[in-house]
């Protein structure tokens, strides 16, 4: 009887992917193998859209010790005997529908794909996406994920230190929530996803295997909101103090010559990560799923190798030496259990005992069709990019009042209310924590340390994705120069709508195409990443969201910048503009022009040469120890950069240079490439001399002290009022959260 396309929804599979499938095999697909077909040709697994664009993103460097895409993360020599794992991923649907749970598992996941890379894991950061939240649904969901990152990452005794909350009206239905992990390679052991040698064993520890999360990888990941219905049973159930074991138990376990191999069992359980092992050792694998551990009865193996329980790992092991792994797991109570054998060929056998279930060839399962498209610039584009800015009329609000409501909206407000509900302290590495640009944490038996942020502007991708790409890296690693880390890689998470419409390939190409252009200007690589497409909901799409993870080095960690001015009669200077001339362009795409005048227009810009100087001059002036404090200018410009740092460092600011054209555009334009930097008054010289050896511009914008913000003749206001406005902004646009999941 032919398939049904009803069986094919079930698995995400368009009617040409399952005749490819019919093709390559010479025969029908059975129902197990659909299954496994349906997940690694999936979204979530097999890239099918998007691989041949990451292929294009800059991979190399002297220090990476890993490819991209062959790996659970991404590697980094940092010297002194170290190395950094660092990986970026997203969990966007299962939060839309069971936020705690999705938000908590998608913690879980990164985490693991850090230790399995021998690393031990030192920081966590999350950038989320939610809709306007005056509704009730979008409150549910951000108490819901914000709960579920702070349960599993505290009972982890991982720091949670820094990320983002942004809010808009494209992410009703369909939030975002990505979850990076940083992990510390201290003995040189970095363990690889393969096995070594045909006879080599598969091992698999950690939890049972339950129901949850079947069709996860196939279901969440690879169809819209549109396409789903009740999928509750597709979201992963997480047990944070049974992960917190095998993280100990999996750093003692690799310590042995018999593990040759370490995987994390993650999306599509055991088929992606068993089969993809065998891909990566080039070798067959016969794998049985009647000794799988089940947490319930009655399990077929359809359900045996496509759950996604959490808190599991795949071992590769030497044969005969499967009892001291056993042993070693034994003593954290968790159990090692044989499931399978590494073996000559090229083919994966399933087994149910003595029945064999499936037999297909690994590179028909792992190779699915990839998809490659040119589409032609969406006309609503050229029209949003050529609006006429400069016709907006100026609000008859004072500049003041403006600059009130700029720090109360949730977008700018103080993000307090999140991240106090993490523990960003543990482990007692916290240099700088969450709430500025970005933070540092030390190294232990060093001096050195790294900055860690994460950065996208959706706003601006949705107007211009190639320009949108380029501002997401640019941003991201200024936050990192701006405490004094020199940006040595990235990883980026890509959340974008459906690949299958024209906007959403357009988008798609082009923001991966920025990327690679602002990387390249950067002299950065891509280390490791994901991509999250299908995310629309009845409503539309999202806008193309390019979230980027940024670490940078510091090579003396307490020659360090935080955001806060440092002290009072300190000297504020401008880096990456000489004037603040007010010019409407750079109202393009910004907060400003969404919040008071309701509009998502303009065309954004970025010169990527002065971006480069600029971070140059800064992290220069802070190494040298000229630089006392550096925060960036982003959303809410200049005005909004000012006072935030003056919050921050609890004193005020009175800036005396002259402003010219548009008034607003000149506090509340969004131009890029620019910090706000702080020097004691006998230091002024030596900054002005970094700036020109760097080539970067440089103004000087008044002074620190006192206790109002005066700007001008435009703008004069307490501390005490801006502070409290920028305090309680957040809090006030988000409280009284309904418990409901309606």
């Amino acid at each position: 009887m032919p398939i049904s396309q009803s069986e094919l929804d079930e698995v995400a599979l368009s009617r040409a992917e399952y005749e490819a499938i019919v093709d390559r095999l010479g025969r029908d697909p059975n129902p197990l193998e659909l299954g496994l077909f349906g997940s690694l040709w999936s979204e979530h697994c097999g890239y099918k859209h998007s691989k041949p664009l990451l292929r294009t993103l800059p991979g190399d460097s002297d220090r990476l010790l890993t490819t991209l895409g062959t790996e659970n993360a991404g590697v980094l020599d940092i010297g002194d005997g170290m190395a950094i794992a660092m990986k970026i991923e997203s969990h966007n649907h299962p939060s839309a529908i069971e936020p705690r749970e999705g938000a908590a598992t998608g913690v879980g996941g990164i985490v693991r794909d850090i230790f399995a890379m021998g690393a031990r894991p030192i920081a966590l950061l999350n950038s989320l996406r939610f809709g306007r939240p005056d509704s009730a649904r979008n409150r549910y969901l951000l108490d819901g994920v914000v709960g579920g990152i702070s349960f599993y990452g505290n009972c982890l005794g991982i720091p949670n230190i820094g990320g983002e909350v942004v809010f808009a009206s494209c992410y009703d239905g369909n939030p975002l929530v990505n979850a990076m992990c940083v992990g510390l390679v201290e003995n040189g052991l970095i363990m690889s996803a393969r096995a070594e040698e045909p006879g080599d064993l598969l091992l698999l520890v950690g939890s049972d295997t339950g129901r949850d999360g079947i069709h996860g990888a196939s279901g969440l990941a690879s169809r819209t909101f549109e396409e789903q219905n009740e999928l509750r049973s597709a979201v992963q159930v997480g047990n944070p103090f049974l992960e917190k074991v095998l993280i100990e138990a999996c750093m003692e376990v690799i310590q042995l010559d018999s593990v040759v191999g370490l995987q994390d069992c993650g999306a599509a359980g055991i088929t992606s990560g068993a089969i993809e092992m065998a891909e990566r050792s080039d070798m067959g694998l016969r794998l049985d799923v009647s000794v799988v551990p089940r947490r319930e009865e009655g399990m077929t193996p359809y359900e045996v190798m496509l759950s996604e329980s959490q808190e599991r790992m795949l071992l590769a092991v030497k044969p005969g030496r499967e009892h001291e792994v056993e042993s070693v797991f034994r003593k954290w109570d968790l159990d090692a259990t044989r499931i399978g054998e590494f073996v000559d060929g090229d083919s994966v056998v399933i087994l149910d005992g003595d029945e064999v279930l499936s037999e297909t060839q690994i590179k028909v399962l792992t190779d699915p069709p990839e998809y490659e498209f040119d589409p032609p610039k969406p006309a609503w584009i050229v029209t949003l990019q050529a609006a006429d800015l400069d016709a907006i009329p100026i609000p008859n609000d004072s500049p003041s009042d403006l600059l009130l409501k700029m720090l109360a909206t949730p977008n700018i407000a103080s993000k307090l209310p999140v991240f106090r509900q993490y523990d960003h302290q543990v482990q007692t590495n916290t240099v700088v924590g969450p709430g500025g640009d970005a933070a540092v944490i030390r190294l232990k038996g060093s001096k050195r340390g790294i900055s860690l942020s994460t950065d996208g502007n959706g706003r601006l991708c949705y107007l211009d994705p190639y320009i949108g790409g380029q501002i997401a890296v640019a941003e991201a690693c200024r936050n990192v120069s701006a405490t004094g880390g020199l940006p040595v890689a990235i990883t980026d998470c890509l959340n974008f709508g459906s690949p299958e419409t024209l906007d959403g390939q357009y988008q798609l190409v082009q923001a991966v195409a920025g990327i690679k252009k602002a990387c390249e200007a950067f002299d950065i690589p891509v280390i490791s990443g994901n991509v999250s497409l299908y995310n629309e909901a009845p409503g539309g799409a999202i806008y193309p969201t390019p979230v980027i993870g940024a670490i940078g080095l510091l090579d003396n960690v307490r020659k360090h910048a935080s955001a806060g001015f440092a002290g009072d009669g300190d000297v504020v200077y401008l880096i990456g503009s000489a004037s603040l001339k007010g010019d409407a362009s750079t109202l393009a795409g910004s907060e400003y022009l969404d919040v008071i005048l309701g509009k998502v227009e303009g065309q954004p810009r970025l010169d990527l040469d002065l971006e480069v100087k600029t971070q140059q001059a800064c992290r220069d002036g802070i190494v040298a120890g000229v630089v006392r404090s550096a925060h960036d200018v982003s959303e809410g410009g200049v005005a909004v950069a000012l006072a935030e740092a003056a919050i921050l460092g609890e004193r005020g600011v009175v800036v005396d240079v002259a402003l010219g054209g548009r008034w607003d555009a000149a506090l509340f334009g969004e131009a890029q490439s620019r910090i706000i930097v702080t020097v004691a008054a006998d230091q002024t010289g030596e900054l002005e001399r970094i700036a020109v050896n760097a080539g970067a511009l440089l103004l000087r914008l008044g002074t620190t002290g006192g206790d109002r913000i005066v700007v001008g003749d435009l703008v004069d206001l307490s501390l005490s009022d801006v502070s409290e406005r920028w305090m309680c902004g957040f809090r006030d646009a988000t409280q009284n959260t309904p418990p409901t999941t309606s």
